[in-house]
């Protein structure tokens, strides 16, 4: 990767012979992303409840083995195992919690329970089911391995042993898995701080009455709903009109209060150029478009410190940017390791029509249909249908390479679930 700045690049596009602002593919735009990107540095400590979702800014280590002894798998009889063996006394009890005080010798048993601890000398648990009681003794009528329904310690984790890295996102098993520990508080980065806003006077805020060519702005909403699924903390600007004055002031004032700040509206041709204007007099910003469809248009840069996004307007457009550029960028900013965003091949069930030469993210159902997963593209594709985003659970992803697509194509999917 080229060591060009940002700055480089926003000034003087043509420093890099393979950089064109008016043809960048998706995978170039994200990588070009990738490469002005550095994470949070401060952190916090937090009590294990509250740190759900958060980063990680240090490996967890097991302090102990987990288990930390050796234990039944289900309730049985503990005993020490011999070839053939059939009638064996029981000599005690060991519960979870409370172990059996004594030694097991040949031809002897300990009743025990799920998790007890395996008693000294015993080396092999027999499930209650395949034995008869005969009072102070139990008949095995179905000799298991040696060995058979025991819990190892360590065989979970090892004492040592690196459980969770720095840079992994914590879900809610990772709680459960820290309390087994003991571990009681963890470091963390500290939360991203987004602002976004949306630009233009034909927007009105929810609640408003609407006058003639006017719409309601429903592109704060969507971008508030994914970020909330990212666990950053949030500053709604709310809808600035195409005033420079007022643009300019809100602009530099989210820039120096947050780390990213998001704009919907404003970047493409034909808009207003007061954004654009205003990002080449305070910030290093460049302006793409995208061979893609939906979402041509996208800026990416700094404005001051911050990272700056700048979606385009219309309302399926700015959700698919964010979702294949904007919501990775945020996650390497807050620290997170990332992978790229899986991707199944399914069938097609109808027919798609498609211009070869830029990547295209379709709306669509997946479905079951007799054990085998299917894919249809939504009737109306169009990049102003909200409706579309909320009717669809994924997206069909068609690259570059790809034409009109028949029934029955297997084409790639990025299902919503858990991203958007």
């Amino acid at each position: 990767m080229t060591k060009t700045t940002l700055n480089q690049l926003a000034t003087n596009p043509s420093c890099m012979d393979d950089y064109d602002p008016n043809a960048m593919s998706v995978q170039q735009a994200r990588t070009f992303i990738q490469q002005f990107l550095n994470p949070v540095i401060e952190t916090e400590l937090l009590a294990i409840r509250e740190s759900l979702g958060r980063i990680l800014a240090e490996d967890i280590v097991s302090p102990s083995n987990v288990p930390n002894h050796n234990n039944s798998a289900m309730d049985g009889f503990a005993f020490k195992y011999s070839e053939g063996v059939k009638l064996i006394k029981v000599i005690g009890t060991a519960f979870a919690g409370r172990p059996f005080d004594g030694e097991v010798k040949a031809s002897e048993c300990v009743k025990i329970m799920t998790g007890a601890v395996i008693p000294k000398g015993a080396d092999t648990v027999v499930m209650q089911e395949k034995t008869v009681n005969k009072g102070e003794y139990i008949n095995v009528l179905e000799a298991p391995k040696q060995g058979s329904n025991l819990r190892l310690a360590g065989e979970d984790l090892k004492s040592g042993e690196t459980i969770l890295s720095k840079g992994h996102q914590l879900q809610a098993a990772d709680l459960g898995l820290l309390a087994s520990l003991g571990v009681a508080t963890v470091l963390v980065n500290r939360q991203l701080k987004v602002a976004f806003f949306s630009t233009g006077d034909e927007l009105v805020s929810v609640g408003k009455p609407l006058e003639q060519g006017q719409i309601y702005d429903s592109n704060r909403y969507t971008i508030y709903g994914m970020l909330s699924k990212l666990n950053v903390h949030i500053t709604d600007l709310g809808v600035v009109p195409d005033q420079p004055d007022l643009l300019e002031k809100t602009l530099l004032e989210a820039a120096k209060q947050h780390d990213v700040v998001i704009t919907s509206g404003g970047v493409s041709v034909g808009e207003a150029d007061y954004m654009k204007a205003l990002l080449g007099k305070h910030g290093q910003v460049l302006f793409w478009k995208i061979n893609m469809k939906p979402g041509r248009p996208l800026a990416y840069g700094k404005v001051g410190l911050a990272h700056y996004f700048g979606l385009p307007g219309n309302p399926v457009s700015a959700m698919v940017t964010f979702y294949q550029f904007v919501r990775q960028a945020l996650l390497l900013l807050m620290g997170k390791t990332v992978k790229p965003t899986p991707m199944f091949v399914v069938e097609c069930t109808e027919s798609i029509k498609k211009a070869k030469g830029r990547t295209e993210f379709q709306r669509g159902f997946l479905f079951e249909e007799k054990g085998q997963w299917k894919v249809k593209p939504l009737y109306n594709q169009g990049s102003g249908i909200l409706s579309s985003m909320s009717k669809a659970n994924c997206f069909i992803v068609l690259d570059e390479t790809i034409g009109d697509c028949a029934p029955g194509t297997q084409v790639n999917i990025q299902p919503f679930e858990g991203a958007i």
